[in-house]
């Protein structure tokens, strides 16, 4: 059995806090180990999964390395307790922790609201709201200094999220505080006074099932033509969807439907930053955007790591992996991994190929990532017309987060064209 070098963390939320994604340690575990064991305090013991084709290999065979009953590897003070984890007890069961048969029933009830033709229908109204945003961030032409996280970065994917569920305007800001305080339990910033990592997160769980129990209440009584209609009323074998999987699914979907894309979108402005090059040929050649909006997601990967459980012994590049065994996938390695992406470790808006593993791969492709790439696309070709100046006004923040990453804070000094009659 292969140990991964002890001086190397790339599983502690504190390393991503203190100083972003830590590259040069999955690039070592890539060359020295790219297949080890990880025995860290204050975690359970997994395996590390760095390269590229072995994320691919492991989520392509769904019965052998399940990603029930554990999401992800999270530190001590961020887990439920033992009885709650997987049993009937649990505090959340989505897609992203169900396997099939479920998990195929489940993302077919939500899946017709995020195919390419479902979407396009839609890219208007993201064009309208992507363009208030900038507006309101545009100060009439003058030269302002913002954070672009909370003025840009994070309003379009919140705001889309929510016309899609139907929460209605005055409510946007509570989800996402709940999701802050979720996704964010570990950071001092977004962690609810008082309470402890563990205790931030499931009140954050409970704020919103809370909150889309009354919604969906009140979409059984009178149903729109949103996604929360939609699942409120859904069967399943002639059943309504028991409450757990019901909330859980609002759970995934709010969250999900808005963090990574802003995620994506503010560590994209910070690629720019550091390279502005790309972003003059970004500038001089607005098709590029597509290619630069995949290069995009593959440079920030804001998921970080998923976990799958070995249903069997296997090996693997010589290693034994028992049945039971955890593995951790880690996405934005294999999205640096040299031996698929050449110059893995430059910016480049006009890489193509680019295989890139952000949204993941096989049976659990991220449900979201048309809705994804549209808001960015949207966002970056509407970036490129009109900004006129952009310059840092400070160091990027980190959030202390080792499962969906990114940074948190992003000053910077810019001058946007002022809207148009």
């Amino acid at each position: 059995m292969t140990r991964c070098p002890p001086d190397v963390d790339v599983i502690h939320p504190r390393t991503y806090g203190a100083g972003g994604y830590p590259h040069a340690g999955w690039a070592r575990l890539r060359r020295e180990a790219p297949l080890c064991r990880v025995e860290q305090e204050g975690f359970d013991p997994f395996w590390a999964v760095t390269k590229h084709a072995d994320v691919k290999w492991f989520s392509k065979q769904p019965e052998r390395f399940l990603n029930g009953p554990r999401l992800a590897m999270f530190h001590d003070s961020q887990r439920p307790p033992p009885e709650e984890r997987g049993g009937p007890r649990r505090l959340i069961r989505m897609l992203l922790n169900m396997d099939n048969p479920d998990h195929r029933a489940y993302r077919n009830l939500a899946k017709g609201w995020f195919t390419p033709g479902a979407l396009r229908r839609l890219e208007g109204r993201i064009e309208a709201i992507a363009r208030r945003i900038l507006d309101d961030a545009a100060n009439d032409g003058a030269l302002v200094e913002l954070d672009f996280v909370s003025s840009v970065a994070a309003r379009l994917p919140l705001k889309v999220i929510a016309e899609i569920l139907g929460v209605p305007e005055r409510d946007e800001d509570l989800v996402l505080e709940l999701s802050n305080q979720g996704i964010g339990s570990q950071d001092d910033e977004f962690r609810a006074e008082g309470l402890t990592p563990r205790d931030s997160s499931r009140a954050a769980l409970r704020g919103l099932f809370d909150y889309f129990a009354a919604l969906v209440e009140e979409r059984r009584r009178s149903p729109r033509d949103d996604l929360t209609s939609v699942l409120a009323n859904a069967r399943l074998n002639g059943e309504p969807l028991p409450v757990l999987e019901l909330l859980s699914y609002f759970g995934l979907i709010a969250v999900a439907g808005h963090e990574t894309t802003r995620n994506a979108t503010s560590g994209g402005l910070a690629a720019f930053l550091e390279h502005p090059e790309q972003w003059e040929k970004l500038r001089g050649d607005p098709g590029l955007v597509r290619p630069a909006v995949e290069e995009i997601v593959r440079w920030t990967a804001p998921v970080i790591q998923f976990a799958r459980t070995a249903a069997e012994d296997v090996e693997r590049r010589g290693e034994r992996i028992r049945a039971g065994d955890v593995l951790v996938l880690f996405y934005p390695s294999a999205n640096r991994d040299a031996e698929v992406f050449p110059d893995a470790d430059v910016f480049r808006v006009d890489r193509q190929p680019n295989p890139h593993l952000a949204f993941g791969i096989g049976e659990h492709f991220c449900l979201g990532a048309n809705l994804a790439r549209l808001e960015l696309r949207v966002m970056f070709r509407m970036l490129a017309e009109r900004v006129q100046t952009l310059e840092p006004a400070g160091p990027p923040e980190w959030l202390a987060s080792s499962f969906v990453g990114g940074i948190k804070h992003l000053p910077l000094r810019w001058r946007l064209r002022p809207a148009t009659a």
